[in-house]
């Protein structure tokens, strides 16, 4: 019997459509990567999300497998060149989820420019000072990273000008008249608010560091909800204790497990934690109950096509 294991929580859908194209899934949300290792040869199909390492040596142990379906967009945790030679198929389904990290980013935007974790705290304290709770509009001038177009949609009715840049891509704003499409220069020169929307690659890593941010306006405000290793957390925490970034919205961090911080580490995410111009959130941007059924939606169509091809 052709089999499949789905290595983490997913919406019902996803398991009961391969179930109809004759697949019997076994589902095991808490399995951890060694004993995946383990038993992987036994399946055609692998459902992972981002604790699956599917590496060399998961593909070398995965004999009969021919697809993996990744929920959500990152595929740094996949060895994309050994799988094409293994002829496996991997997909993935950014699309599932890329509203809900959109409103997750606005939601954060809106939340640090008018303060309100604060002034709901002092409020609740009955502390009155309208003053000192004075926001900032978002009117003006945002730009996005690479895949950003689901972010621009949800600016378009704020009356701001949001440009974009992407260095791999041309003609990526033919279906956003609204969009300017910019080189970075340009970008980090002009944009108050950069938000990124970026796989993490060898070349994205420490994207931003104090190298990047040295090269944007003074008082820039940045988002990340990517990969947290796109950004230098030690640089931006300088930035802003000095300024140079007016405030962060990170959904995303470097290390996002804080039972394994180091020294170092704790100490680090300590000072972040403690900047009153920061929100933060633990990777929950595409985490809704709508996108949670979107994802397994996607990616059981591309399983479709691509079986069938």
């Amino acid at each position: 019997m052709k089999k499949v294991l789905i290595t983490d929580g997913v919406h019902p859908s996803l398991k009961i459509g391969l179930e109809a194209m004759g697949y019997h899934c076994d589902y095991d949300p808490e399995i951890p990567l060694e004993k995946v290792r383990q038993i992987v040869g036994n399946y055609e199909g692998l459902i992972i999300n981002s604790k699956i390492l599917v590496d060399k040596q998961m593909l070398d142990a995965a004999t009969a497998l021919r697809f993996v379906g990744r929920l959500g967009s990152g595929l740094e945790i996949i060895d994309l060149a050994y799988a094409a030679e293994k002829g496996v198929a991997i997909l993935n389904s950014p699309e599932g989820n890329r509203n809900a990290v959109a409103e997750h980013a606005l939601g954060m935007l809106l939340a640090l420019n008018n303060k309100f974790l604060q002034s709901d705290r002092e409020v609740r304290a009955n502390v009155w000072e309208r003053e000192k709770y004075r926001g900032r509009e978002i009117m003006g001038s945002p730009g996005f990273g690479h895949t950003g177009s689901s972010f621009a949609q949800k600016l378009l009715g704020m009356g701001v000008r949001i440009l974009a840049f992407d260095k791999y891509k041309s003609n990526y704003t033919a279906n956003f008249p609204f969009v300017e499409a910019v080189g970075q220069e340009t970008l980090c020169q002009e944009a108050d608010i950069i938000s990124f929307h970026l796989p993490l690659t060898e070349e994205t890593y420490h994207l931003v560091d104090t190298s990047f941010i040295q090269a944007c306006k003074e008082g820039v405000i940045l988002l990340n909800t990517s990969r947290g290793k796109v950004v230098k957390t030690a640089d931006l925490l300088v930035a802003l204790q000095t300024g140079q970034v007016a405030g962060a919205c990170l959904d995303v961090f470097e290390n996002e497990r804080p039972t394994s911080f180091s020294a170092e580490e704790t100490a680090l995410y300590a000072a972040l934690h403690e900047q009153p111009n920061v929100i933060l959130s633990p990777h929950v941007a595409g985490w809704t109950v709508e996108s949670k059924r979107r994802l397994a939606e996607v990616l059981l169509e591309k399983i479709k096509i691509s079986l069938s091809a």
